[in-house]
């Protein structure tokens, strides 16, 4: 019998995206499907600072998140790990940044 694939934060999203915030931040967003889609994405045990820290090999202190239950969206800004087009930069528009969260797998329930 063949396994199937766990469930993923971008399998309950609309859409998971990333982009610029200025020069020097890069913010994601989570558009969930619905208000289960939400809950899941929202809960702090589950996506946190230092879940994105681990993620991006990031310090966790400069992970900011934002929980918007009116609109089932969650919001993650940090830091670049390098200001926007300077030589080290491999994504101007912060594009791909957001594959890790949507891949991240959520907890079954």
């Amino acid at each position: 019998m063949a396994e199937t694939a766990p469930t993923t934060l971008g399998d309950l999203a609309y859409e998971v995206r990333s982009k610029n915030a200025g020069p020097f931040w890069v913010t994601m967003e989570l558009f969930m499907r619905d208000a289960d889609g939400y809950r899941i994405a929202a809960d702090e045990a589950f996506l946190n600072e230092g879940t994105v820290a681990r993620l991006y090999g990031l310090d966790e202190a400069d992970v900011r998140m934002f929980r918007i239950p009116s609109l089932n969206v969650v919001k993650i800004s940090f830091p670049r790990p390098v200001s926007q087009a300077s030589l080290r930069d491999r994504d101007v528009h912060s594009g791909q940044h957001h594959v890790p969260l949507a891949v991240l797998p959520v907890p079954a329930t």
